[in-house]
């Protein structure tokens, strides 16, 4: 049976196989599920239990933030004139102090502002309730104890209550932990994972913390954590722009580790040399990439131009929403095109398509994702954006990816769709309880501080 029927709107399907931009039509499933897609109008006699006249508008798939920390969507405003590590002790201040219905509530807040805004899968760094010490602008470290697994199962919990899809991202524990300790604690969750029944949960990954770690046993945890489960690795490295040679050198912990290959993922990238691009190109890593947080966070402007030419695949993140600030891929797309060009001092560097494309099917690419998302195409999940782009007017649509990108904002984005499911209308959450959300992170983050 055809749950829906979407037809009139100008089509951005992100889909190799095909050119696009085109009028057309599209169908789902009962699973969610795109059945059909297709230029023109709809045959008649087609029936669906809904049906979606969306003439004017531009669809695009629904954004995919490879890259993301749900937790900290009520921590903004703070560190706001420090770079990463003094920034994070600043922002994790309040929510160190957090248990797992508190993280619950902030990570379900972070979730339902990425749907708000258009971002229907996140890639989620979930907090692993370890205290961020900053020793200095090159040194830092989580410390404590790892809280238990109720924690994590908090946080998928809040993600699927959101209606947000997602790929659940765990750190190992750090510090006085044996391996079979630190392996233990992934163990559970993903036993946990296991037990989610929603097409929202699409997978386990680890968080790497070979930037904060001392020791060359912190890689070879995490080659043993993704071997174990077959899981992908995201380690935030080669970030910040302090310390670079020390940063340089943990690459290698990587290399004899045997940890590179298609499962690592480098997040930010950005203090690379020619001949570390190279051989992550060469062993088929790929990078994610946060165009607005590392501007804000003076980390630096990835090499994005010679890390795609040579290979490396590359996807898109939003980061944490407290330094990213206002959530918002669009700005996140014009930020990149613009931080590129003028670095470049060349408009070739970052074409407008590519950019949409990198903050869609090619974040769901790099995090193995993108047989669900990522594109408008048969089989893939109906995870779209309905955007008036005459609402506030733009003008006439000469590009139609012109106008997305450049000219189109959260202002035009009218409503947000989740596996053929209406979750958001302008900025109204459909979501009953999106206002106790924000009830609840207002009033438990507001007894923590005080505490």
């Amino acid at each position: 049976m055809t749950s829906l029927l979407v037809h009139g709107a100008t089509l951005l399907t992100i889909d190799p196989a095909r050119p696009d931009p085109f009028v057309g039509w599209f169908t789902v499933g009962a699973d969610g599920r795109i059945t059909a897609v297709e230029e023109g109008t709809p045959p008649a006699g087609l029936d669906a239990s809904e049906v979606v006249d969306a003439t004017g508008r531009i669809i695009a798939p629904g954004f995919v933030s490879a890259h993301s920390h749900l937790f900290t969507s009520g921590s903004r405003g703070l560190g706001t004139d420090l770079a990463l590590y003094g920034w994070i002790q600043a922002m994790t201040a309040v929510t160190e102090k957090a248990d797992a219905q508190d993280v619950y509530w902030t990570t379900r807040h972070g979730a339902q502002d990425f749907l708000r805004n258009g971002i229907t899968t996140a890639y989620d760094f979930t907090d692993v309730g370890l205290r961020f010490e900053a020793q200095s602008t090159t040194s830092s470290a989580y410390v404590g104890t790892i809280p238990p697994v109720e924690y994590q199962h908090a946080q998928l919990r809040a993600k699927v209550d959101a209606g947000l899809r997602h790929v659940h991202s765990v750190m190992l524990a750090q510090g006085a932990f044996s391996l079979d300790q630190a392996l233990d604690h992934v163990d559970e969750t993903v036993a946990l994972a296991a037990s989610v029944q929603s097409d929202l949960h699409l997978g386990v990954a680890v968080s790497g913390t070979v930037q904060w770690a001392e020791s060359k046993a912190t890689a070879e945890l995490e080659v043993a954590a993704m071997r174990k489960h077959g899981l992908i690795n995201q380690p935030h490295l080669l970030e910040t722009a302090y310390g670079v040679e020390a940063q340089q050198e943990k690459f290698a912990w990587y290399r004899e580790a045997g940890a590179l290959g298609p499962d690592l993922v480098f997040g930010h990238f950005i203090q690379t040399t020619p001949e570390i691009i190279a051989e992550a190109a060469a062993a088929g890593c790929g990078m994610s990439w946060q165009p607005m947080s590392n501007g804000r966070l003076a980390s630096g402007v990835a090499s994005i131009p010679e890390i795609r030419a040579a290979g490396m695949r590359v996807g898109v993140g939003l980061d944490d929403q407290s330094c990213t600030d206002v959530a918002d891929p669009f700005s996140n797309c014009r930020f990149g095109i613009y931080l590129l060009r003028a670095t470049h001092r060349d408009p070739a560097v970052m074409p407008v398509r590519d950019m949409l494309t990198l903050h869609t099917l090619g974040s769901a690419e790099v995090l193995g994702i993108s047989d669900d998302v990522g594109s408008l195409r048969v089989g893939r999940f109906a995870d779209f954006l309905v955007v008036d782009p005459r609402d506030p007017d733009t003008g006439p649509v000469w590009d139609a990816y012109g106008t997305y990108v450049l000219a189109c904002s959260l202002r035009n984005l009218e409503q947000v769709w989740v596996g053929g499911r209406l979750v958001a209308a302008g900025s109204r959450l459909t979501d009953p309880e999106a206002g106790q959300v924000v009830a609840e992170v207002h009033g438990r983050l507001g007894r923590l501080a005080a505490s």
